[in-house]
């Protein structure tokens, strides 16, 4: 069997696994950016890339410290309580520990100290993930219109309201604080957790984002600590 090694690693706003959206494309001006690996700066290698709106990226669950010792999952948008076969879901505890992402290409960055560098928006990787392919999105390939997506078409994403003070707005710059804004509104938290008193912390651009959220999903951020 041939051993994969990673291309490139994926610079991201989320220093832990900890908030980043479940899905791709739930927060779509999420930025990022994909530096390769020095095997793999090439201008060659991207020839032709800018002229596709969309990628795939295909990558490695690298937080995940365990091996999955399961083939039943209990998917997040299920409330983690209802069991799903491994494969029925997109859960990040595989056999293989791989993840597949749809991103929007925003731009190519052709000529900088790392060689060719990829800049994405609403990826669901964290800093330093590993990239082990990229491939374009196609349409006629890749699109099915009408296709089925199991219990997912039955579980609607809710979405929390979000409370930020002024003083912790500044310490975001106004597309960052959107961005914030949207990755909250999904409700970072452990699915299995609905404690009003306890405060969470969860990484983003360099600072810890502390909140809370009420019992009636009203989150709030009561403190923004420079890392």
């Amino acid at each position: 069997m041939t051993e994969i090694h990673p291309i490139a690693h994926f610079r991201s706003p989320f220093g832990s696994k900890f908030g980043i959206p479940k899905q791709s494309g739930l927060v779509k001006n999420m930025p990022g950016h994909i530096v390769f690996e020095p095997a793999y700066r090439s201008k060659d290698a991207l020839r032709g890339i800018d002229k596709f709106d969309f990628l795939w990226l295909i990558w490695h669950f690298s937080a995940n410290k365990h091996t999955p010792n399961s083939l039943v999952v209990r998917p997040p948008l299920l409330g983690g309580n209802a069991k799903m076969g491994v494969f029925a879901t997109r859960s990040p505890f595989r056999p293989n520990g791989l993840g597949l992402s749809s991103v929007k290409l925003e731009q190519v960055e052709w000529d900088t100290n790392d060689g060719p560098v990829i800049h994405v928006l609403g990826a669901d990787l964290m800093n330093g993930t590993p990239i082990f392919d990229i491939k374009p999105y196609i349409t006629y390939a890749d699109c099915h219109e009408g296709a089925r997506s199991g219990f997912v078409d039955r579980t609607a994403i809710t979405r929390l309201e979000v409370s930020i003070p002024q003083p912790f707005q500044a310490c975001f710059s106004p597309n960052e604080l959107q961005t914030l804004c949207e990755v909250l509104a999904l409700d970072p938290r452990p699915h299995y957790q609905d404690n009003p008193l306890k405060v969470y912390g969860m990484s983003f651009m360099d600072k810890d984002v502390r909140f809370v959220v009420s019992s009636e999903g009203l989150l709030t951020v009561v403190d923004v600590v420079q890392v």
